[in-house]
């Protein structure tokens, strides 16, 4: 496989610029966009591997903060903006903006990979911008944290979820039940919260790139 062309970005927002890597694959069907959970960054270790995976696929990938630095020091602290849904949601919609505007990636379609609070995120975010968002994947997510934007999500949306995490088995099945457009769930088994099981993760990513590809591809035809 020819390797991505890999670009630090800047993505300006309506209040602040947040730092991104971009990562170009020849002949990309679509582009993935990474809204990651608590505590976590552009260099989460788990998000990069799956990233990987989606580029072996034949997808380009933008993993990025969430929060400006200063916002990300505070919340190691305070833990005031990682359950700040709506302000998640309008910094992967202004991404999502920004992907349209951009010379290299306005033509690709785009798939949404949220993890724990980005996956509402990324629900809100579909629901905003329905001309937009043409697939969704959520790992091991809180998409309840979505509210109403669930009724209004039209991409296709799979929920991944560990098998011996039922606390979010149960959120993801409330979650499922407010979602009108086309949905999976997929228990992965034997695995926790964060997949860190051997080969687990691996799963994750197999899924992923399976969703993102038909739902992706699909757009194109």
């Amino acid at each position: 496989m020819q390797r991505p062309a890999t670009i630090d970005v800047q993505i300006p927002t309506h209040d602040v610029v947040l730092d991104g890597i971009l990562a170009l694959v020849g002949g990309a069907r679509g582009i993935v966009v990474f809204a990651h959970g608590s505590g976590s960054s552009r260099f989460s270790r788990r998000n990069r591997d799956v990233a990987e995976a989606l580029q072996a696929a034949g997808l380009a990938t933008l993993l990025f903060d969430l929060l400006s630095a200063e916002e990300n020091a505070r919340d190691r602290m305070t833990a005031e903006h990682r359950f700040d849904i709506a302000l998640l949601a309008r910094r992967l919609t202004d991404t999502v903006d920004w992907l349209g505007q951009e010379a290299a990636t306005r033509a690709l379609h785009i798939g949404l990979f949220g993890a724990s609070t980005g996956a509402a995120a990324a629900l809100i975010t579909a629901a905003e911008r329905p001309q937009r968002v043409d697939a969704i994947v959520s790992r091991g997510g809180r998409p309840d944290l979505a509210g109403d934007a669930l009724g209004k999500v039209q991409a296709p949306t799979l929920l991944i979820v560990g098998g011996w995490d039922p606390e979010v088995i149960a959120l993801n099945a409330l979650a499922a039940r407010q979602l009108t457009c086309a949905h999976r769930t997929a228990i992965v088994p034997n695995a926790t919260h964060l997949f860190e099981e051997p080969g687990k993760l691996e799963q994750v990513s197999r899924l992923a790139a399976a969703w993102f590809a038909t739902h992706l591809s699909a757009t194109n035809s």
